[in-house]
């Protein structure tokens, strides 16, 4: 794999078609287990519940049947920073009234410190595993429409839902733009003497091939979104109060056994 191919590194691949028990549920369906997912893994406190809700997403990427390659990548990619949060949790957490296990200078490491470690490496490890399996089943315009189906009563509070749902696909369009414009601008840099040679778990050095980055990303993201909203005021978007669809939403049994299995799942995991 190249050294500038930013997307096969991320865990957040894009909608892959295929004809599997996850694809064939309703678009508010399939928002609302990732959504109840998050929440749960949110909530858990206890590793063994978050060992559940890890082990539940990895079962809903072989039932969704897409390649579970991305998710792999993108994982191993982002190990050496939550590696990095769990060793700062371990040194900086309040750890009074625990078993100290070992001292590191004036820094005590407890048992609750370990714990603590562990519990954060598993957390974000399901949120990277459910965040990559949305993005494999739900395209952007399925998103779209599950969004508007589901905030469409918050339109009686006078809530610009239609608004907000623009502002989620226009998010989710920007970022393989973005990891698209890093690849040229790195490749850019390198052919003008850029140091981009590997730097794998070397933060600092990966930190120093990143920073040149930022402000033209930046500049060329405004420039892109400035001219987004130029075309999007030329084609009229907002003349009309209420935005129609070409597609009916079916909310058939199969989903609401789907949202219970996933409430149980939830249940389990903050129980156990």
């Amino acid at each position: 794999m190249s050294d500038f191919e930013f997307m096969r590194s991320l865990p957040f691949g894009p909608y892959i078609p295929v004809d599997s028990p996850l694809h064939r549920l309703d678009p508010r369906a399939r928002i609302l287990l990732v959504l109840l997912f998050m929440i749960g893994l949110t909530a858990a406190r206890s590793p063994f519940g978050l060992l559940l809700g890890l082990a539940a997403a990895l079962a809903g990427w072989r039932a969704a049947r897409v390649p579970i390659g991305p998710l792999f990548r993108g994982w191993r990619s982002a190990l050496p920073f939550l590696l990095l949060l769990a060793v700062l949790q371990i040194l900086f957490r309040s750890s009074e009234g625990e078993q100290v296990l070992v001292n590191l200078g004036p820094l005590p490491v407890t048992d609750g410190d370990l714990l603590a470690g562990l519990i954060l490496v598993l957390r974000f490890s399901a949120y990277i595993a459910i965040l990559g399996l949305a993005a494999a089943v739900m395209s952007e315009s399925e998103v779209t429409q599950g969004l508007e189906a589901l905030l469409r009563p918050l339109t009686a509070l006078r809530i610009p839902v239609y608004d907000l749902v623009m502002v989620v696909q226009v998010t989710l369009r920007f970022f393989p733009l973005l990891s698209q414009t890093a690849e040229r601008i790195a490749k850019a840099q390198a052919s003008r003497g850029a140091n981009w040679q590997p730097a794998g778990w070397n933060l600092i050095q990966r930190a120093r091939q990143i920073a040149p980055l930022i402000v033209p990303l930046f500049i060329t993201s405004l420039r892109r979104a400035e001219n987004m909203a130029l075309a999007m005021d030329a084609r009229g978007y907002g003349a009309l109060p209420v935005r129609t669809s070409l597609v009916t939403l079916h909310y058939r049994r199969a989903d609401t056994l789907a949202v219970f299995l996933v409430i149980l799942i939830v249940a389990a995991m903050l129980i156990v």
